[in-house]
């Protein structure tokens, strides 16, 4: 029992040690420039077995922010498990001979065991903060607060991931997964309409089980650096298609929905692809009847979504995400992450454009990433203020009554 004591004050010494550290943002052409011209297993160890436990540090702090009844509640302390045993993982590679080929050979198998076990992270955590509304119910300070740190907390998995898959990729056996031409996880050359057309077809896919139908997608691209050659930039292709199969599924639901009884059929979902001297904009366009604008920002809340609850089933390899209103915020963290951003615009009665707006040049797309500083800590530790904006009446008789500040 003295020795587990001793284990864990240790653990938490280090906790505290890594998070003082800030992460060190990476840009895409870093991320390029190291696969393609001098990917060393050696270097990219120095550089994880530092990087890693400082991310992870930041993000398992900040953790301890929330309030107490929603760190009990058991999904939220899954995770919280998952985080230190990978965390203590890493620990053991502090002082490893990066010099024994053994050493990076384990290092490897261990990154791909973290990341398996942190591959349900997202509806775990999802799950916990349902558990916590169900028992004690919402208020708006908890739930901006929890808005705040879902965040912070994705962002940084996409990150942790980031890192990880690129040293897998790029050093495992089975190197490319059938890309060749990827560098880890980066295409050099992604044709931006190509993953257009990819994310459409499997939302179509998805859309006629439910329905029966979906509609057709028409594209445009407008090159403005070359107007004749097709459209393309070095991204993720996998961070691209889930942003668009999300804003692809929305849109087919909303325009199925609103037009399956139109005797004149569906109309089209359109997808405009235009590259400019900074931007990569891609908008995605429907006739699904649109959203008031009051509603547009709580589409982007963790904890709002039109489809049913859904509950975790252990049995189950994996968990299901629809349901818990995740989609959006998500693809908006991913967007997002390399400097870009996912906006949405609607005109309530006729339809919704959504807009992911990305960097065209990898120099620039570097690493979004949360910091845990005092900065985060006031965030959490300050009450709600009072608005210094009139709000409306809900009974016109008020209007008369002179109320002291």
């Amino acid at each position: 029992m003295k020795l587990l004591n001793v284990l864990m004050k240790d653990v938490t010494h280090k906790i505290e040690y890594y998070s003082r550290f800030s992460p060190s943002p990476m840009s895409i052409k870093q991320f390029l420039d190291f696969g393609r011209e001098n990917a060393c297993e050696k270097t990219s160890y120095m550089f994880l077995r530092k990087e890693l436990p400082v991310r992870l540090a930041n993000t398992m702090r900040e953790v301890t922010l929330l309030p107490g009844k929603l760190l009990n509640q058991p999904s939220v302390q899954l995770v919280q498990s998952w985080y230190s045993q990978s965390f203590e993982e890493l620990l053991d590679y502090e002082n490893r001979n990066p010099e024994d080929p053994r050493t990076l050979k384990d290092f490897l198998d261990v990154l791909i065991q973290i990341r398996k076990r942190h591959n349900d992270v997202v509806p775990t955590m999802a799950q916990g903060v349902i558990e916590y509304k169900e028992k004690f119910g919402f208020d708006p300070y908890f739930s901006s607060n929890v808005q705040y740190f879902l965040d912070r907390f994705y962002t940084s998995r996409i990150s942790f991931r980031m890192l990880i898959n690129q040293h897998t990729l790029l050093f495992s056996d089975d190197i490319n997964h059938g890309y060749p031409k990827h560098i880890g996880g980066i295409d050099p050359a992604c044709n931006v309409v190509e993953v257009v057309n990819d994310a459409y077809v499997t939302a179509k896919m998805l859309c006629e089980q439910y329905y029966m139908m979906a509609p057709d997608l028409h594209i445009q691209e407008f090159n403005c650096k070359n107007p004749d050659k097709p459209i393309q930039v070095v991204y993720v292709p996998s961070h691209l298609f889930h942003m668009l199969f999300e804003l692809f599924k929305n849109s087919m639901r909303a325009t199925v929905e609103l037009h399956e009884n139109n005797t004149e059929g569906l109309p089209p979902v359109k997808a405009q692809v235009t590259l400019g001297k900074e931007d990569l904009s891609i908008k995605i366009s429907d006739c699904g009847g649109g959203v008031p604008m009051r509603k547009i920002d709580r589409l982007f809340n963790y904890m709002y979504s039109t489809a049913p609850k859904p509950m975790l089933n252990p049995s189950q390899n994996a968990a299901p995400l629809a349901g818990f209103g995740y989609g959006l915020p998500i693809s908006r963290l991913y967007a997002r992450y390399f400097q870009g951003d996912l906006c949405l615009y609607s005109v309530e009665g006729l339809g919704t454009h959504a807009v992911i707006y990305l960097k065209a040049l990898s120099s620039e797309s570097f690493e979004r990433l949360p910091v845990f500083n005092k900065s985060a800590w006031r965030h959490y530790q300050l009450g709600p203020e009072a608005d210094d904006w009139s709000n409306p009446s809900s009974d016109p008789r008020d209007a008369s009554t002179f109320k002291t500040r």
